[in-house]
């Protein structure tokens, strides 16, 4: 049974920095090799954020946090982290974990963009950024 837990979201103010964690637990890297953080505020649907490519550890990254944000898997594979520099408050959201189930073929800016292709999801952890 995949488990997704993040942790690690909290209160700054703009400029700041904050590393997200998340904890996975079942998931078959060799048949679900796609991880990803998401984020949705309110009003607004969920938006990808960042993917992990878990074989080569390739990264893709929305344009609005590319040279701010940075997804990395631990030594440990059961984690993700996502840390995030230079917060602004449109980065203001809840954040999620995600495990890719599709086991489709797609370019991973196509694959972060479709958040139906992750079938399984943390609980998320709320990010909030003042000005």
């Amino acid at each position: 049974q995949v488990q997704l837990v993040e942790s690690g979201g909290g209160s700054v103010q703009a400029g700041g920095s904050l590393k997200l964690s998340c904890e996975a637990s079942g998931v078959t890297y060799s048949s679900a090799p796609f991880m990803a953080w998401f984020r949705q505020a309110p009003g607004k649907e969920r938006e990808g954020v960042a993917l992990l490519y878990t074989g080569d550890k390739s990264t893709t990254y929305a344009d609005s946090v590319q040279g701010r944000f940075v997804i990395s898997q631990g030594n440990e594979k059961n984690m993700l982290f996502l840390q995030m520099n230079n917060l602004t408050p449109e980065d203001t959201a809840m954040y999620y974990c995600a495990s890719d189930t599709s086991g489709q073929l797609a370019p991973p800016w196509v694959r972060l963009r479709s958040p139906a292709m992750f079938g399984f999801w943390g609980q998320g952890t709320q990010v909030t950024v003042s000005s």
